[in-house]
Parts: C-alpha cells; structure tokens; sequence
C-alpha cells in the first residue's frame, strides 16, 4: 500500500489525483497563519520510497489514474536530477498520465533555474502550484513568508519561461483591516506582473494552533468582516491587469464564490462583489472550511 506519513493536503483542483509524496513537511515551515506541517520535520523522502509508491499505484488503480500530484509542501524543493528520475519513473509505470504537478515555494522555482525549470517541464512536469499569499512588501515580512514580492516576480515569470504552468494563491484578509487597501493593490501588481495562467483566492481563517492567532488574541490584527473582504476583493479586481488568467475565488473559506477569467469577466465579478456586499449575500461562519 502507498505509505503516507501524517495528514496530507492537496491543492482543490488535485481531488481526483494519486497523491505520492515526494516530501515530508515543509522546508520553510515558519508563515504565521499556517499550521499544515507542523507536526512534520522536513525531509526529502528516498527515490525507492518515492517509486514503491508509484509503483503499488499503477498496478493496483492502472488506468483510474489521470493525474499524479507530488506532495508535501514543497517537492519541487527536491534536487533537480531526483525530481526527473521520479517524473520519468511515473511515466514509465503509468505512460497515460494527462498531468504531473506539485506544490512549490518562490524559492524552489528561482533556485532550480529557467534552465532546469525547462528540463522538468519537458520531462512532464506540467503545473506548480506556488502560494504568494500577498503582494504587499510589509505582509510579507509579518507573515513571515520568507519571500518579497520581487522574489514572488521573478518566480512567476521564470514558470512563465518555462511553459510549467503556474497555479498562483492569493489570502484576503491577510493583512487584516489595517492593511486592507495595501494588500489588495500590490497583490494585483504582482499578479499584473506574472500573469499567471490560474489565480486562487482563499479567505483568511486562523486556527488556534497558529503564531497569528495570538496576534489576532490580543488585538494587534483585526480580521475582516464579510463586507471588508468584498471592499478588499473590489479593490484587486479594479486593479488588476491579467488578461488570460484564470480566477478562482470558489473555495470553502470564501464568503461569496466568485469564478470568471481575466480581464474579459472582472465587471461581471466586480458587480458580483457589489451586490453581494449591499445585500449582505455571504456565505455563513459555520459553513466556511479551510
């Protein structure tokens, strides 16, 4: 059987996928509002790890298997050289694969290297999934991300270069109602910046267990209520210049599911925005999940 080592988490649009992980944990570990991985110490799992599992998969599920998603947080963190011999194993044992994909940090993308970047794309990786979060410089450094919007750039365009296809995350509410507006309209310049073929939108919910909660606790951030969430969305989307991409903001944790492309549908959205926050028309507390 395929040997996963604690909780595992995929992107929404990986439900369908075999998941294999390729890591354990998360390298960085350290962004204030998360707590995904912290019961795990990173490592980077052997390839005979890696290939059993692969290999159990295609023989037990054959054909059910469409795509292959390599987790945990951050394989692309993996040395270059690894990460193909995994992806060429997996076509190898699995040739009718539509897709290979993985999570991946701005760091992992500029450490590997356009070069290396298209060494893995025409190998078959076809998608990272990379999480900015937020664009703005100061939520950042408070959140601990690890990264600068600059950093978040330069990654987005070296996929770009590639041909991987990225798959970029947004949180509103993240830089709480104090930083409302800054978030929003960097967070569209870095996303006008990289034009990302795909582009979610999570809203911000904190657990217990997280550094921010305390912060939250005690009253140095005050998180967004459904109508600063619609101000925050209003704000990115009248900035924002992304034509092509692919705007998600469907997840469980939003409170109103906005879907469309840019820019040829940011009015229908905007207006969506607009009517949802004069008729107070969000999804309730209760019903909202990470």
């Amino acid at each position: 059987m395929i040997d996963y080592e604690g909780a595992v988490w995929r992107p929404p649009s990986e439900a369908g996928s075999l998941i294999v992980q390729a890591t354990i944990g998360c390298a960085h570990n350290q962004c204030t509002f998360c707590t995904m991985y912290k019961d795990k110490k990173f490592r980077i799992r052997s390839l005979e790890e890696i290939k059993q599992d692969i290999a159990y998969a295609g023989k037990n599920y054959g054909r059910q298997i469409r795509k292959l998603f390599l987790a945990d947080g951050d394989a692309l963190s993996m040395p270059a050289q690894d990460l193909l011999a995994v992806i060429a194993y997996a076509k190898e044992q699995m040739p009718w694969l539509i897709s290979i994909s993985s999570y991946g940090t701005a760091l992992d993308v500029i450490h590997k290297g356009e070069n290396q970047l298209k060494e893995l794309k025409e190998a078959g990786l076809s998608m990272v999934y990379m999480g900015a979060e937020s664009g703005d410089e100061t939520i950042l450094k408070e959140v601990r991300k690890g990264i600068t919007k600059q950093q978040l750039i330069e990654a987005g365009k070296l996929l770009k270069q590639s041909g991987i296809l990225n798959s970029l995350t947004l949180i509103s509410g993240l830089g709480g109602r104090k930083l409302l507006k800054e978030h929003a309209i960097n967070s569209a310049h870095v996303i006008s910046e990289i034009k990302p073929e795909y582009l979610g939108f999570l809203t911000l919910m904190i657990e217990k267990e997280a550094v921010l909660y305390e912060k939250i606790k005690e009253g140095e951030m005050e998180l967004l209520q459904p109508e600063d969430v619609m101000e925050e969305m209003r704000l990115f989307l009248e900035h924002v210049d992304s034509e092509g991409t692919v705007f998600r903001s469907n997840h469980a944790s939003n409170y109103v599911m906005l879907k469309g492309t840019l820019n040829k549908d940011r009015d229908r959205m905007l207006a969506q925005v607009k009517k949802a926050h004069e008729d107070c028309l969000f999804r309730r507390e209760k019903h909202r999940r990470l």
